[in-house]
């Protein structure tokens, strides 16, 4: 039972990073999602289409490829001056939050 609990682990943490080269990809309907959420919850402070006119919150169209537990616990924690929004959003919804931000990259 232990190996198969160190194994599953294994394939989880292989999993979790994508190479330098790899795009990750999302459904289309999540990212539409998303993009609803953002206008909503995220919009004031990161501003419209994520481009902040001079305020001091992340610019997410630089977050990086790959960084999606990061986002996800950001997102719910909270992080510097960003109130923690886990008891708003689902790990669904806000997972929907990281395809919008991650899709809309050109």
């Amino acid at each position: 039972m232990r190996l198969l609990a160190v194994a599953a682990l294994a394939l989880t943490l292989a999993g979790a990073a994508l190479p330098a080269n790899a795009k990750e990809t999302f459904d289309p309907a999540q990212i539409a999602h998303g993009k609803k959420l953002f206008a909503e919850i995220c919009r004031h402070c990161h501003g419209a289409n994520m481009v902040n006119m001079g305020g001091g919150s992340f610019d997410l169209r630089t977050f990086p490829e790959g960084q999606r537990d990061r986002f996800m616990n950001s997102v719910t924690k909270g992080k510097n001056n960003m109130p923690p929004h886990g008891d708003v959003l689902s790990q669904d919804e806000i997972g929907d939050l990281y395809a919008y931000v991650m899709g809309s990259k050109p």
